[in-house]
C-alpha cells in the first residue's frame, strides 16, 4: 500500500492509502490492519487485494440493478399514469407487471438445503432482539438478553397494573404489595408451563433432589414431583437444598433461583426470590436501520463493536445512579444434570449482523476501476466484507468460551432486496468473499428480509436464488408499506396510514411469506421471523397481541427491550411453534393467483371524501412522527430511539418508520390531499410540539428557534417535498447528506 494526497470528500479531508484499483480511508486501513487482521490468518495485502477485485466485478453489477429499480418504477408510474379515468383492471395490471418483469418467471422445484444452522436458528423458537450496534452499551445489554428476570419484567412493567393501594414509593424501594403479585403471577405461569404431578407452585415450601430426580416438599409435608419429570433438566448447589433449579418447556430453559434469605425469597413459603427466562435466543446487531453511520468514523466504530463481540472482549462503562459500571458479554451458565452431569449453556444470544442494503455507498473507501473515477464503493459491500472478516475471530477462536456460532456459521441478514436478481447478487458477493476468507462454501448465510413489494410478489424465486444458505425471512410492515405506497404514489390517494392494517395486500403478505418458506423446506432450517412490537411502554397489550405471531407460524418476532423479550419469552411455552407450522405444512391456503391478487391490490381511498379534520389530523400525525425521528438522527446521530408521537405515547422509531410516513404525505401531496403550505404550516406548528417533547435531550437545538437555517427541519422538508423523487421512496440519501453537514458544523 502508499499513501496517496488527501482529498476533500463532503468538505472534510480524508487521508487515504492506495491499494491495487482502491483509495482507502488511512483511519480504516490502520483499523483493519492492527485491530481486525491479526489472529485471522488473512493478511492485509490479501484482503484488500480480493476486495478490489470484487468491486471490479461487483460495482457495475450493484448499479445495473439499481438502474432496473429505477427503470420499473419510471414504467409502473407510466402505466397508471395512462390508466388516469380508466376503470382499473387488475387482469390488465398482472399483465403489465409480468411484461416489464416485474412479476418473475415461476423458480424450478426446489428445497431449501442449507448446513450447518446452529439450534437457535433452526430448531428452536424465541423472541428475537434487533439493536444499534454502533452503541456498545445497548448492543451487549441485548446479547445478554439471552437470560432475563421474568420478577423483573413484571414488576417493571403494566402487565400487572398498578393499582392505588400500592402506595409505597417504587422508586426508593421494594414494593411488598406489588411483589406479592408479581410472586403469583409468575407461580400461575409455571402451573400452566411446568405443571406439579400434584398441588400448585404457592403450596411449595421446599425442593430437593435426589436419584429419583426432583421433588417438592407442599405445605402439609407431602412430597410431589413434575407432571413431566423430564422437564427437570439440571440444578446448580447442593442436591438436597439446590440454589437453581432448571427446567425445560418447548426447547426453552426456565432456572427457579432459591434464596430465603434474600428480600424476595422471605416473602415466598418455599424462599423462590426469582424465575429466570431463557428469552431473546438470537439478536441482530444492527448496522443499517437503526443506526446513524454516515461516514469513515461511523463506519469504524461499527465494525470496532462488532469486533468486541466476535471476539467476547466488548465492554462499555457507564454511570448509572452516580455509579460507574462496566457492563461486558456474560458467560456461560453451568449446572449438573439429575444423573449428575457436569454441563453449560450459552449466556448470550446467538449473534446475526445486518449489513446495509444495495443502494448506499460509504466515502471509507473509493474505486478507481475503469469507469469508476473515484467512485464511492457500495456500502453493502464493504459491510460484507468487513463484517465476515471480523467473524473470523469467532469461527476460528480457539477459545470456546465465548463463541457465538457452535457450527462455524457467519450469519448476515441482508435488507431492502427488490426481487430474485437482487438476491442472486448477494449471494455470489458471499461466495466471492468467502473465497477471499479461505471458508468453505455457504458458510456465510443469508437473512433474506421480505419487505419491498417484489419481493413478496417473488418470494419464492428469491428463496430460490439463496437456497444453499438461507436462514431468515421475515415480514415488517413499515418497510414493506413504505414501499407498497412509494410503487403505487401515481396510482391514487392512499388510504389513512392505519387503515392499511386492514387492506388485502397486508394478509397476504403475512400468510404468504410464513407458507411460502414452509414450502420451500425452511423449517428445521431457518427461522420465519415477524415485526417490531413499536410501543415498549405497553408490555400488557404486547403480552395480548403479540401470541398471534406464534399462532401465524413465527418462530420469532422482535421486541423492542431485554424486558420485552423475556415476557414474550412466556408466549413461546404457551405455543409449540414447531407444530404449528407442521400444522401449517398440511393446511390448505390460498392459491397462489388468489395471494397474487391480493397481494396486487393497491391500498387506494375508496371513500368519497376525506374530511379536512380527517386529513389534517392525519398530516399532523405523520409530521409529527418526522420531525421527532429526523432531528434526533441529524443533530444527535441517533438511528433509532423511543420517540414521542402526537399523543406522547413513546414508540420505537427508525428509518423503516420515517418511510412509511413521508411516502404517505408525498402521496397525498401529489393528489392535491394537502398542499405545499400545509405541509409547511404544520410543520412549523409540530415542530414546536417535538421541541418541547425533547425539552430534558442533552445537546438538543429546538427547531422552532430559527426554522429556515435548522439542518433538521430543512431535512423533513425536503424528505416530504423532494419524496417521490427519491430512489424506492428510501429515506438514507438525504439524511445522510444532512447528518454530514451536522457533524460538519459541530466541527467547525
Amino acid at each position: 500500500m502508499t499513501d496517496v494526497n488527501s482529498e476533500a470528500i463532503h468538505e472534510v479531508i480524508i487521508e487515504r492509502i492506495e491499494h491495487k484499483e482502491l483509495l482507502i480511508a488511512k483511519t480504516l486501513a490502520d483499523f483493519i490492519q492492527q485491530e481486525v487482521i491479526p489472529n485471522t490468518g488473512i493478511t492485509a495485502e490479501q484482503f484488500w487485494s480480493a476486495l478490489s477485485d470484487a468491486a471490479e466485478q461487483f460495482i457495475p453489477r450493484n448499479e445495473l440493478l439499481l438502474a432496473k429499480r429505477a427503470q420499473l418504477q419510471q414504467q409502473i408510474n407510466g402505466w397508471h399514469n395512462d390508466h388516469q379515468g380508466i376503470k382499473f383492471s387488475a387482469t390488465n395490471y398482472q399483465e403489465f407487471l409480468t411484461t416489464i418483469g416485474y412479476l418473475e418467471p415461476t423458480a424450478p422445484d426446489f428445497i431449501i438445503s442449507t448446513t450447518n444452522v446452529d439450534p437457535e436458528i433452526s430448531q428452536l423458537a424465541g423472541p428475537q432482539l434487533v439493536v444499534p450496534v454502533m452503541n456498545a452499551r445497548y448492543a451487549l445489554s441485548a446479547t445478554n438478553a439471552r437470560w432475563g428476570s421474568l420478577y423483573d419484567a413484571l414488576y417493571g412493567s403494566d402487565v400487572i397494573p398498578p393499582l392505588e393501594s400500592e402506595n409505597e414509593d417504587l422508586t426508593k424501594g421494594l414494593c411488598r404489595v406489588r411483589a406479592s403479585k408479581v410472586i403469583a403471577y409468575a407461580k400461575n405461569f409455571l402451573d400452566k408451563t411446568i405443571p406439579l404431578a400434584q398441588g400448585t407452585y404457592d403450596q411449595i415450601t421446599g425442593f430437593s433432589v435426589d436419584e429419583e430426580g426432583l421433588s417438592f416438599i407442599l405445605g402439609e409435608g407431602e412430597i410431589t414431583r413434575l407432571a413431566d419429570i423430564s422437564q427437570f433438566v439440571g440444578y446448580q448447589c447442593q442436591v438436597d437444598s439446590p440454589d437453581v433449579l432448571l427446567l425445560k418447556n418447548n426447547g426453552l430453559h426456565i432456572e427457579i433461583q432459591i434464596d430465603k434469605k434474600s428480600a424476595i425469597g422471605q416473602l415466598d413459603n418455599a424462599g423462590i426470590c426469582d424465575v429466570i427466562m431463557e428469552a431473546a435466543l438470537t439478536c441482530i446487531q444492527d448496522c443499517e436501520d437503526s443506526i446513524a453511520a454516515v461516514d469513515t468514523q461511523d463506519k469504524i466504530k461499527v465494525y470496532k463493536n462488532w469486533l468486541g463481540l466476535m471476539k467476547g472482549n466488548l465492554q462499555d462503562t457507564f454511570v448509572k445512579k452516580g455509579i460507574s459500571q462496566v457492563r461486558k458479554l456474560a458467560g456461560e451458565r453451568h449446572y449438573v444434570s439429575p444423573l449428575g452431569d457436569k454441563f453449560s449453556l450459552s449466556g448470550r444470544s446467538l449473534l446475526l449482523v445486518r449489513n446495509v442494503g444495495h443502494l448506499m455507498t460509504t466515502d471509507a473507501v473509493l474505486s478507481t476501476h475503469q469507469d469508476c473515477s473515484g467512485k464511492e464503493l457500495p456500502e453493502g459491500i464493504l459491510d460484507a466484507f468487513i463484517t465476515s472478516l471480523i467473524a473470523l475471530h469467532d469461527i476460528r477462536s480457539s477459545q470456546q468460551v465465548l463463541n457465538n456460532s457452535q457450527k462455524g456459521s457467519i450469519y448476515i441478514v441482508k435488507p431492502k432486496m427488490h426481487g430474485s436478481a437482487e438476491v442472486a447478487f448477494t449471494c455470489d458477493l458471499f461466495s466471492c468473499v468467502e473465497e477471499a476468507l479461505g471458508l468453505a462454501s455457504n458458510t456465510i448465510k443469508i437473512g433474506l428480509m421480505d419487505e419491498e413489494r417484489r419481493t413478496s410478489v417473488n418470494l419464492t424465486q428469491c428463496l430460490y436464488q439463496a437456497r444453499e444458505r438461507v436462514v431468515f425471512i421475515n415480514t415488517g410492515f413499515m418497510d414493506r408499506t413504505g414501499d407498497e405506497i412509494h410503487t403505487s404514489l401515481v396510482a391514487g390517494i392512499m388510504v389513512p396510514k392505519e387503515e392499511m392494517k386492514q387492506q388485502a395486500w397486508l394478509n397476504a403478505y403475512e400468510e404468504g411469506n410464513v407458507q411460502q418458506g414452509l414450502n420451500a423446506g425452511i423449517k428445521g432450517k431457518g427461522q420465519i421471523g415477524k415485526g417490531m412490537w413499536p410501543i415498549p411502554d405497553k408490555m400488557a397489550e404486547m403480552m395480548t397481541k403479540k401470541i398471534a405471531h406464534l399462532q401465524a407460524g413465527a418462530n420469532c418476532a422482535w421486541v423492542p427491550s431485554p424486558t420485552a423479550a423475556v415476557l414474550h419469552a412466556m408466549h413461546y411455552h404457551q405455543i409449540n411453534v414447531m407444530a404449528v407450522q407442521q400444522r401449517l405444512l398440511s393446511k390448505q391456503t390460498q392459491s397462489h393467483d388468489v395471494r397474487l391478487a391480493n397481494l396486487l391490490t393497491i391500498p387506494l381511498q375508496q371513500k368519497q371524501s376525506l374530511t379536512q379534520p380527517e386529513i389534517q389530523q392525519e398530516l399532523s400525525n405523520n409530521i409529527q412522527g418526522i420531525l421527532g425521528y429526523v432531528v434526533r438522527w441529524v443533530e444527535l446521530g441517533i438511528g433509532c430511539s423511543k420517540v414521542p408521537d402526537i399523543n406522547n405515547v413513546g414508540l420505537m422509531e427508525d428509518r423503516a418508520t420515517l418511510r412509511i410516513s413521508c411516502q404517505h404525505v408525498v402521496n397525498w401531496l401529489m393528489h392535491d390531499v394537502v398542499t405545499t403550505a400545509q405541509i409547511r404550516k404544520t410543520m412549523e406548528m409540530m415542530a414546536v410540539v417535538v421541541d418541547k417533547q425533547n425539552l430534558s435531550v442533552i445537546g438538543y437545538k429546538a427547531m422552532s428557534d430559527d426554522f429556515d437555517s435548522n439542518l433538521a427541519f430543512n431535512a423533513a422538508f425536503e424528505l416530504i417535498t423532494q419524496g417521490a423523487k427519491q430512489p424506492s421512496g428510501y429515506t438514507e440519501p438525504l439524511l445522510h447528506s444532512y447528518r454530514r453537514k451536522a457533524k460538519q458544523s459541530m466541527n467547525v
